[in-house]
Order: C-alpha cells, then structure tokens, then sequence
C-alpha cells in the first residue's frame, strides 16, 4: 500500500504517526512546502525570541526515518488526478498513490482594502516565512497595526509585546476571541492586553491604508473615521483554504474548502483530508484528532471524529488559562446557563434541554474533566443533585457490592 500526506503540520505529522500503529510496512510518502516541522500555535514564541526552530519542532527528532516516511521538502502539489491515483508535483513529476491525505491547510486572506494593494510593508501571519520577515520588523517601525483579534491575531500580539514597538489591535468582532470567547471572559484579556500596552479597536473595519510615494503605509482609517499611525501592517483577520490545485480533481469542495465526512474521506474513496484545508475548524487540536481519523480510515479501522472534540479549544494569553467549548453565548432565551464568577475564576455552563451544549473555564481549568464527564456522558444538569460547580469525580461514581464502581449521577 503506498499513502502520500500532503503537508507536515498537526493533521498531516499526527496522521503519519497513526498510519504506522496500523500499516507498519506500507510506503509513506510526506510532500510539503516547508523544509521544517513546526507548530503554528507557538510562532510568536518564534517572532518574540522565546524559542528557536528547533523548539518550535512537535515531531520526534529524525521524523522521516523514526516513522520510514519518504519526505519531498520543498515540493507542491500543483493537480491531483483522482481517476488516475496521479498526484501532479511542481515541476511535472508525478506520484501514484494507493490512498491520499490531503492536510494542506490554508494561507492568510488578504482583503480589497483601498490602498492596500500599493504597499509593500504589509504581510499575513500564517507561516515560518512570515515570521522571519515580521523578526525584522522591529528594527525599523514603531507602530504595527494587527488586523484581526482571533487566536492568530491575538498571538501575533503577544509575540511583539516586548519588542519596543507600539502594538494595535482592530476587529470588526465585538472582542478578542470571539469565535471561542463570549464578553465577560474576553474582558480579562482585553484589560490584560491594555496593561501591556496594546491599543484595541473593535467593532469596526479599516475603510483605507494611506501609502507614500515609497509605497509604505503611514496610517490607517477606520471605519468610524478614526485615523491610526502604522508603519506595518499585519493581516490576520481571515484564512482560506489551499485548494487550487484541487479545482480539476473532481472533488467535491465548498466555499470554505474540502468536503470530507466524520470519517475524513472525501468525495473520492481513496481520498481523505484533515485540518484547516476544510476551512470550517481552524484550530490545532482538531486539526490532530482529524488527522488521525483520516490516517486509521486510510489502513481500514473504522474511526469517527466527534463533534465535542471538534468544538474544544484551550488558550494560555498573558498567564491567563482558558478552555472554551462549544457554545459559549446562547443565540436566544431558551438556553440555561450558570455562571460562577468570583476570585479571578470564571465558570460557565449552557444547556437547553438538560444537556450541556457549552461551556467556559477561566483562570482555573481544574474542573475540565468533571465537566468533559457531564459532557460525555450527556447528563440532565437538572437533575444533579448538587450546586454544579460543586461537582467533583467522586459523583460520578458508587461503589457496589462486588467492588465495581457504577455510575451515580
């Protein structure tokens, strides 16, 4: 059997990783642009000095020969012909496969903003080559403008914080975090970040870069109007798909990306995908888990994602801890929701019906498992029998007459 992964990031290391538990003799080939492994969740630690290259590394050292893996460093996949089994490289080569993993990912999108177009000191915050260029950024501008406040934009943020240079954050979005925050929990990294000295805009656009005669943005409008000096600028606001190469396959996409199943396989039996090439779910955990569903598919074990794993994401921004899942701010009045708010600690529960649809954990994430078991286990919280936050592993459970444990609530 002869798989190829298409990209060396979560999904497409962590599917490599899967294959060999179930195929140990199979022929893996790995085709990637980059020449290294790396974990885009830790770049600003890259942008700011904290780690090198080889800190950024998730793999084992010597990858491709621990797992046998034929790594092309460096290549593209430019077509794909699925009636053929025929990957198309840069360059013309051709690469037969028995069953393919498309994790390619996605890159920075770049909005028609007016005047954007002219300049040249501007860049997204997607890959190791985006941060070598922002590494030397410092040394010559004082004020970098971030457009966008998710978690990529909250990380580039972070990563400048102590560089010297005057940092600020735009968003259309109400707050920081929005996809994975509601207001109350945002407000701690909102206040967190001013401490620090990070100038915050939300709930507006930027209507126009203002560039000079040297193509280099001078300042920046808003949408209401206010003007912002800027000497870089930096966009993180959007991501799409990489699939170009896609568009002659025959595969079904979407207008966010690839389609696959729970199972990762596409619209093509042989052909699975996994990670932010979806563009429905763009953070590193999922982008793991999917990689190893497709992976066991691939060598015939059945596996299913979840969409409780697919709607868990963690974050650690300025000291401060948070696990956000699923639904955190309920579209309407027929959610409950319970709150614990006391001491730096927030704890947020929503459910309709008795189950727990969301759930937020701030500044001490120490109730995640019990939470997870509610979760898992689709408790009625009305139910329980006391306070929820009140609840420990010890409810869970009762010891009968034969030693087993039962469960007890």
């Amino acid at each position: 059997m002869r798989y190829i992964i298409i990209g060396s990031s979560a999904a497409g290391i962590n599917a490599i990783r899967e294959l060999r538990k179930f195929d140990k003799e199979g022929e893996v080939i790995l085709v990637s642009k980059d020449e290294h492994i790396y974990s885009r969740c830790i770049l600003h630690q890259y942008l700011s000095g904290e780690r090198d290259l080889e800190r950024l590394n998730f793999a084992e050292k010597d990858f491709d020969k621990v797992y046998r893996v034929n790594w092309m460093k460096g290549r593209e996949a430019v077509a794909l012909r699925t009636k053929d089994h025929i990957l198309v490289l840069d360059g013309g080569e051709e690469l037969s496969y028995d069953k393919l993993l498309i994790a390619t990912g996605s890159h920075t999108f770049i909005p028609p903003i007016k005047g954007l177009s002219e300049a040249d000191n501007y860049i997204g915050f997607r890959n190791i080559d985006d941060i070598e260029v922002l590494r030397e950024v410092p040394k010559t501008a004082e004020h970098i403008v971030v457009l966008g406040s998710g978690l990529i934009g909250i990380d580039c943020a972070t990563g400048f914080l102590h560089m010297g240079v005057k940092v600020t954050l735009v968003d259309f979005a109400g707050w920081l975090l929005n996809r994975q925050l509601d207001e109350r929990a945002a407000k701690t990294y909102i206040d967190a970040f001013e401490k620090n000295g990070v100038e915050q805009y939300y709930s507006v656009g930027v209507k126009e870069v203002r560039v000079n005669d040297q193509h280099k943005i001078y300042e920046i409008e808003l949408s209401d109007g206010k003007v912002l000096p800027c000497d870089f600028f930096v966009v993180t606001a959007g991501v799409r798909s990489n699939v170009e190469f896609l568009k002659d396959s025959g595969l079904e996409l979407s207008k966010f990306g690839l389609v696959y199943d729970a199972f990762g396989q596409t619209s093509d039996p042989d052909v699975y995908g996994a990670g932010d090439v979806s563009g429905l779910s763009p953070i590193w955990p999922v982008a793991v888990k999917e990689g190893m569903i497709a992976a066991a598919n691939m060598t015939g074990k059945k596996e299913k994602m979840t969409d409780f794993f697919a709607s868990k994401s963690t974050m650690s921004f300025l000291g401060i801890h948070t696990m956000s899942l699923g639904v955190v701010t309920p579209p309407d009045d027929s959610y409950r929701v319970d709150v614990y708010d006391k001491g730096g600690v927030y704890k947020k529960i929503v459910s309709r019906d008795g189950v727990i649809v969301g759930a937020l954990l701030q500044g001490d994430l120490a109730y995640g498992g019990v939470l997870q078991q509610m979760i898992a286990r689709k408790l009625d919280v009305r139910k329980v029998r006391k306070p929820l936050f009140e609840i420990d592993y010890s409810d869970f459970f009762h010891e009968k007459a034969n030693l087993e444990f039962a469960y007890d609530l």
